[in-house]
């Protein structure tokens, strides 16, 4: 009798137990994806580069800490066309071009929470993310064109033009290919562009590998809105640790 009392006893307060630890569980992984959440998208991500796109610099296998712009975006009167734009001519960027026009930030937090959940599987209306690490040769404002594979940029308060390379604020390289004979002018990989200006909220990103790999060669200037981030630093291979 006792030991049937005894377990009478005892099962509501072990249901009770266990229910109280479920919730624990629940509460630790709410807080970790509203960490991880808020940290990825308001600070900084890691990223890995998945192409040969950006050689010599930078090869397919390193990995990146990448620094977020959505902060820069939410500052009060703050504009992507005055002094303190935090993009530069050189820098690698990391560009998200499945990002709809317009979304907002509950929307984008949104996005993230079912990305999380999913192990990045699924997204809002089914999007997968399109994310690519470029360098931006030319910013909103400035008058561009290409010769032989190299950008040349006249910034929008200058009067005169320069190679990407003299304008940029740190040292590059880029793997000019042997040009086809049958390609011409009119082929976005010809090696030639002619000018453009590009608007109040565009800029435009180049891969160092400047044969056939996608662009804004192939896809135009890039709304300033799907410039996610912008790389801090190599962190593997450790034999390339560093700016990128």
């Amino acid at each position: 009798m006792v030991n049937k009392s005894r377990k009478k006893y005892y099962a509501p307060s072990k249901k009770a137990r266990q229910w109280y630890l479920i919730q624990r569980i629940a509460l630790w992984v709410l807080a970790f994806f509203l960490l991880y959440t808020g940290f990825t998208t308001f600070v900084a991500s890691m990223r890995v580069m998945e192409s040969d796109s950006m050689q010599p610099g930078l090869r397919a296998g390193d990995r990146f800490v990448f620094s977020s712009y959505m902060l820069y975006s939410l500052l009060p009167d703050s504009t992507w066309m005055n002094h303190s734009i935090p993009m530069r001519r050189g820098s690698i960027v990391l560009v998200n071009r499945a990002i709809p026009q317009g979304r907002g930030l509950l929307t984008n937090l949104l996005d993230e929470g079912i990305r999380f959940f999913t192990a990045q599987r699924i997204g809002l209306g089914g999007q997968t993310d399109q994310y690519y690490m470029k360098r931006i040769v030319g910013l909103p404002g400035d008058e561009i064109f290409m010769t032989n594979f190299v950008m040349r940029v006249k910034p929008r308060d200058s009067s005169y033009s320069l190679t990407e390379f003299e304008l940029s604020d740190q040292p590059y390289d880029v793997t000019i290919p042997q040009v086809p004979a049958l390609w011409d002018e009119s082929i976005p990989f010809s090696g030639n562009m002619d000018k453009i200006v590009l608007g109040a909220d565009e800029c435009f990103v180049l891969s160092d590998e400047r044969s056939n790999t996608n662009d804004s060669r192939t896809w135009g200037p890039v709304s300033l809105d799907f410039v996610v981030g912008k790389a801090l630093f190599r962190y593997w291979p450790i034999t390339r640790l560093g700016p990128p």
